[in-house]
Order: structure tokens, then sequence, then C-alpha cells
């Protein structure tokens, strides 16, 4: 009996996230690799992607939130894991009993942090505000931070592993807010070994920072989107001249065909009608799974070899391409991204349909959508 057939399904190709973690690692002297996987992966399984990283030499894991940490540890990731972004009352013991790093911006995080240490001290990394205005101490209130830091050192209840901070604009490599952000994340870092702290890790570097801006590397870096084989410089310095492999493929297959004649208008609010008589394919995606609403009339698709585009709006469970007079079925396939190596159309292609950046195609894909995993290593 053969396999049922898919609706949907996002295919991840794991040799390339190992390809990419690899060709990362190569941009650096003595840095060490944090591979980030918030956000289940950016989309693209957050335990297979830790897997394949590791496999591939990265020396760290990030997670965003405390139940990504936890869940990378349960599924088996004993090395170490960075996790930085927690709110009041969270339960911070747990991964403090599970050797997790965790972030400190402001002198509340570290009370919460010596409160939830039991029988191993609390592994933090300070975070100083270099000018993104998110997380982390401003420069005027770094030093109450790190005096509280050093108050429950010396109680025991803590170890200061590393000073770090974001940049802001390391999309775009000449920005003057890099060079600004680097003299400051410098000053905070002699502020605190002046008060006595000697982090042995100091990171500021994302992918942007990691591939283009040496700089910034100082003892670690973080890359992101990278990992996933997609270029933080968009169309102006794309993946294939990084080195880097994209690593999902969204794909699905027609739940109908059909012939309209001209004037038809197509989906809600008739935002498209037929210029002359035309064959629609009905793709069983939609918002709901992911798929931008603001791609509407405009995305691109591949059906057998040829570029077709969505037509009309893209609704909760499906949308509509316009196949012109091209031949195609129910069940046939249609690509609606991948890595661009046959014509078809890429993350970056449907970032530009929608106004958006490649990061939000491919880390707002719903759970609806099966993902499989192929090139994986065993052992």
């Amino acid at each position: 009996m053969s396999e049922p057939q898919k609706r949907a399904e996002a295919i991840v190709d794991l040799a390339a996230i190992r390809h990419n973690v690899a060709t990362l690692r190569t941009r650096l002297s003595s840095a060490q690799l944090m591979t980030v996987v918030k956000a289940d992966g950016y989309g693209h399984g957050m335990v297979p992607v830790a897997r394949a990283a590791r496999q591939a030499g990265a020396d760290w894991i990030g997670a965003a939130v405390l139940e990504e940490a936890l869940d990378l540890r349960a599924a088996g990731d004993t090395g170490p894991i960075f996790c930085w972004l927690t709110t009041p009352g969270e339960p911070l013991e747990q991964a403090i009993a599970a050797g997790i790093d965790l972030s400190a911006g402001a002198p509340w995080e570290i009370d919460e942090l010596a409160a939830g240490v039991t029988d191993r001290p609390a592994r933090v990394h300070l975070k100083i505000d270099t000018g993104m205005s998110r997380g982390g101490a401003v420069p005027e209130e770094w030093p109450t931070l790190v005096k509280a830091a050093l108050k429950e050192v010396r109680a025991g209840r803590i170890e200061i592993t590393g000073i770090w901070s974001h940049l802001s604009s390391s999309d775009e490599p000449k920005s003057a807010a890099n060079e600004a952000q680097v003299a400051t994340f410098a000053s905070a870092v002699d502020v605190a070994e002046s008060l006595g702290v000697a982090p042995a890790l100091r990171h500021l570097a994302n992918s942007g920072g990691t591939l283009a801006l040496p700089e910034t590397h100082f003892d670690l870096v973080r890359p992101g989107i990278a990992t996933y084989g997609l270029s933080p410089f968009g169309h102006a310095l794309p993946s294939s001249e990084l080195g880097l492999r994209p690593a999902m493929t969204l794909r699905a297959r027609f739940a109908m065909v059909k012939r309209v004649p001209a004037g038809a208008g197509v989906s809600y609010g008739l935002t498209w009608t037929a210029p002359k008589p035309s064959t629609l394919g009905l793709i069983p995606l939609g918002y709901g799974d992911g798929l931008p609403r603001h791609a509407s009339n405009g995305a691109p698709v591949q059906v057998a070899g040829e570029r077709h585009t969505i037509v009309g709006r893209i609704c909760m469970d499906q949308c509509m391409v316009n196949l012109g007079d091209d031949e195609a079925a129910a069940g046939d396939e249609v690509i609606l991204f991948g890595p661009g190596d046959h014509g078809e159309p890429t993350a970056d292609d449907w970032a530009d349909a929608a106004g958006t950046i490649n990061y939000e195609i491919v880390t707002r894909l719903g759970a609806r959508v099966p993902r499989r995993y192929v090139n994986e290593e065993t052992g």
C-alpha cells in the first residue's frame, strides 16, 4: 500500500544546517559559536536543528525563553545553553538546577536568580544596553547592576560567566550604530572589570556581526538566521554569496484546479479579476499556516518548473495561483519557496512580496504544516 500523501509539508535539510554552522565557524578566529534556536529553530524545529548544530561543532545553543531552554535539556542536550528572556516569577530554579546560563539586565533579575539557587550557583551573563534600548542596563545604571551581581557572587549564589549585548544595525555593516555599540560595550566591560568582574565570555555579534563585523566577535558569536541559510542582508548580499544554503523548502499539493472565464473575481473582496480565461490552482495553505496575508496578489510559487503568482487575497486555510493556460491537476506539487537551486522562489522572494524580512517568512510557519527532516546524522 502506498504512503498517504500530505496536504503540505516543510522539508528541512539538516545537512544544510550543518554546512551553515561549519561555514560560520570559518569566519571566526578564536571566538566560540552559539547557534540560536529560538522560536522553534526559526520555524525549522528547535531540537533537530540544535542536534545538527552540535554535530557541526556549535559550542553553545541559544534559546530566548525558559521553556525552550528546558525543553532542550529534556531532549537530551547536555552542552552549554544560554537563555536570555525571563519575566518576574518564572521558575528560574529549574533552569539553574539544569545548568542553563541565564541573563540579567536589571537588579531585580539578580535578586530572582539568587532566590532560585538551591545546590549550585546560578550562571549569569550581565547584559548592557549598548544602544538598542531593548533589554539590559543603560550605561548610567550599569555599575549598579554589576555591584548587585558581585554581592551575590560573594554570597556564593551566582557566578558571572559573561557580559553581553545585542547589535541593532548589523544588517547594515556600514552603519555608524555598529561602531558606537562596540565602543559602549567595550567601555562596559572595562567598568565591570574595574569593579572586580572577570567574565569568561564577552559576546555581542548576531548573524550580521558574525558575517561582516569581525570587531564584534569578542569571545563568542550568536548567529541565528544565518544558521538556516538565509542572509541577514537580504538581496544586498544573498545567501549564495555568503556560502550559506537555505535549509527549508515549503511545498503543497493542489486541492483543486479549475478553469474560470474572463472577468471572474478571486477570493475575498474580489481583489483580482481574471483578464482572460484562466486556470486557477487552489493551494491548501493560508495565513493560518503562516503565509503572510500581505503577500496576496504577488507572492510567487513554482509549478512544474514554471513560476506563477498568487492571486486574490490569501485566506486562512487556502490561496489561489494563476496558472494562465498551463495544465495542472489536483494533487500536483506546488513549491512555495526553497533554496532557489532549481528556479523556485525563495523566502526572500516571499519577504519582498509581503514587505517583510526572510526571518518572518520561515519563523511564522505554523504547527499545522508538518516538518520532514532529511539528511539526518545518527549517533
